[in-house]
């Protein structure tokens, strides 16, 4: 059975997330709150945690994985960002958005979508995620908790815990992150595509392009 922990939803214990991130660089695979839905992640340089995470997940390699980051800094650093798209960045994040993007040189060619070159990458806006990537110092690859069959994600962090035992190695408990998934945002050509439409207002992306 992986490791359990409750976290303080405001004031997260930093011991536990220094935990979560210690599993992280060890190759090991966590459930985490986000400001939208549960999510699985690893540390973005391992590949067979990854791999663990789409055989959970039951996703092919043409799935968008998600880099979660701390902030527009590091974002800058895996997407090739035009002044329109960080404009757009800067104004919604920290954020529930999953904002695809054309992936730079310093991105791991296993982390990007093998046709398109892109990548997904977001900026949660929750105090667990905030701290956890900060006690990490590095992003998370992620995806989010929705299990095969399933047509909503899972909101009960304990429930989760029981029902994948030991397919992850740690649940991070912040409390209940409600069932509405992220609005994604693909900016990777040069105009703005909703691509679904969840949680986050999506006024400031209306009528956004290149020119």
């Amino acid at each position: 059975m992986s490791i359990y922990l409750q976290l303080h939803p405001v004031s997260p214990q930093v011991r536990f997330l220094r935990q979560a991130a210690q599993v992280l660089r060890n190759g090991g695979v966590i459930v985490y709150p986000t400001d939208s839905c549960y999510a699985l992640g690893c540390h973005i340089g391992d590949k067979a945690a990854l791999e663990r995470i789409g055989a959970l997940r039951q996703v092919d390699r043409h799935h968008h994985f998600t880099l979660v980051c701390r902030d527009l800094s590091v974002v800058g650093k895996y997407a090739l960002l035009e002044n329109w798209q960080y404009r757009l960045l800067r104004a919604t994040t920290p954020g529930p958005y999953t904002f695809i993007l054309r992936a730079s040189r310093e991105t791991p060619r296993r982390l990007k979508h093998e046709r398109r070159g892109t990548i997904g990458l977001r900026v949660p806006d929750h105090p667990v995620t905030d701290l956890l990537l900060a006690e990490l110092a590095e992003p998370i690859m992620s995806t989010t908790l929705l299990l095969p069959g399933e047509e909503l994600p899972r909101t009960d962090a304990r429930e989760i815990h029981e029902v994948l035992g030991d397919r992850v190695d740690l649940v991070l408990d912040g409390g209940n992150c409600g069932l509405v998934p992220t609005s994604v945002i693909d900016l990777s050509g040069g105009s703005v595509v909703v691509v679904r439409e969840g949680r986050g207002d999506l006024a400031p992306f209306v009528g956004s392009s290149s020119v």
